[in-house]
This record gives C-alpha cells, sequence and structure tokens, in this order.
C-alpha cells in the first residue's frame, strides 16, 4: 500500500486539510500535496471533487476520498502502523461522536463568532464556551485525548490550538479561557509541541494577514 501512489489537494491554510497531512505525516506515508486556490479553482479539483468542489481530496492509487474526517478513517485502515483510531469499538465510537460534536458546536459556531457583529457574534461566542465546557471534561487527566499518543480525536481537534486562537485575536472573542479551561489548554500546549504538529502549522503571522483580510471582505459586504 505505502508503494501506491498518494496525492493530496489542499490549501495552505485549511484545517480540514492540515489534519489529513498530519495523519499521512504520523504513519510516514509519502504523498505529493497539490496547493489549491479555492477562489480560482483548478480543472483538476472539479473533475476530482465535482460533488462539492472542495479541499482535501486525497486521491489513493486513483481513487478518490472526500471530507477530511473520512479522508482520516480511510488513511488509518489503509496504512496500520501508528493506529490513529482506538482498537476498542466503544472508544471508537466515542472518538467518532466527539469529533463530530466539535465539528458542530464549536467549530461551527466559532467560525460564526468570527463571521458575526453584535447580537449574533455575542450569542456564538456563548455557545462555542458552552461546548469548551464539554470538551473539557473528556481531555481531563489526559496528555491526548487518546491517552499518551495523539490520536484521531486530536487531530480532529487540532484546529482549536491553531486555527482557534488566530480568529479570537482578528474578531475579538474570547472562547478557550486558560483559567477555565486549564485541561483543554494544556492539551494545547502538548498537540502542538508534538514533532509531527509543530513542523507541520501553517505560520501564524500569514494566518492573521490571511483571517484579517477575509474579515475585512466580510465586513464590506452589506447586510440586508
Amino acid at each position: 500500500m505505502a508503494n501506491q501512489e498518494v496525492k493530496l489537494l489542499s490549501l495552505w491554510v485549511s484545517r480540514f486539510g492540515r489534519r489529513v497531512e498530519w495523519a499521512l505525516k504520523l504513519k510516514g506515508v509519502d504523498y505529493e500535496y497539490i496547493e489549491e486556490d479555492i477562489f480560482n479553482k483548478s480543472s483538476l479539483l472539479l473533475e476530482l471533487n465535482p460533488v462539492t468542489q472542495k479541499v482535501p481530496v486525497l486521491v489513493h492509487d486513483g481513487k478518490v476520498i472526500l471530507e477530511s474526517l473520512i479522508i482520516l478513517e480511510y488513511i488509518d485502515e489503509t496504512w496500520k502502523q501508528n493506529p490513529l483510531l482506538p482498537q476498542d469499538p466503544y472508544e471508537r465510537a466515542q472518538a467518532r461522536f466527539w469529533a463530530k460534536f466539535a465539528e458542530e458546536k464549536v467549530m461551527d459556531v466559532a467560525w460564526t463568532a468570527f463571521c458575526s457583529l453584535g447580537e449574533e457574534k455575542e450569542k456564538a461566542e456563548k455557545l462555542a464556551i458552552e461546548a469548551v465546557e464539554k470538551i473539557e471534561e473528556v481531555i481531563k487527566g489526559k496528555k491526548f485525548f487518546g491517552g499518551e499518543s495523539i490520536g484521531y480525536l486530536d487531530i480532529a481537534l487540532g484546529w482549536i490550538a491553531h486555527w482557534l486562537p488566530i480568529w479570537e485575536e482578528v474578531a475579538s472573542v474570547h472562547i478557550v479561557d486558560p483559567i477555565k479551561f486549564p485541561a483543554t489548554t494544556a492539551w494545547v500546549k502538548n498537540f502542538l509541541n508534538h514533532g509531527v504538529i509543530k513542523d507541520n502549522l501553517p505560520e501564524r503571522e500569514r494566518m492573521l494577514v490571511y483571517f484579517h483580510q477575509y474579515r475585512k471582505t466580510l465586513s464590506s459586504i452589506p447586510h440586508p
């Protein structure tokens, strides 16, 4: 399997694409990276993913796999070394549940807070904080979500460690308070200090420029 061609279409700042890169690197899988411009989509991207026309797209031996969390599971099932998901069926189910929870209740809501103003922003910020309270209970007493080694749920929630602080700074929101969420804060430090992760993060200053510009573009759109 490891010798078969692997390609990844992504965007440098995509939190979804980075998940896939982290998983491939943790598994020691060689791959060809193809940078995409989501505002000027390539014919290759449109050909490989005509359904959603989004990144990331993983191509393995000519087969196309879409959606980052699904790609993570595909990688874990294809390359058996350094397992990402727990071996126990119950623990696997729990990891999938919390990944989905964080996607819907933290990421989507935090992004709404980033993109909004006024009452809508405050409401989203409050909802995101309430969701992080649940995450805090899950990570409490652990180095990583899977225990002592980095795994599927850490990768799924990795955006909290690097993307969320950028959103908080740019949009003046505050979701992960180190005093209120010491376990989550400790996990963030452990995650960012992992060798594979710290060597494969988008540059913070470049991200700040990108998201400042993104938010500025949003503010220039007239509200109905």
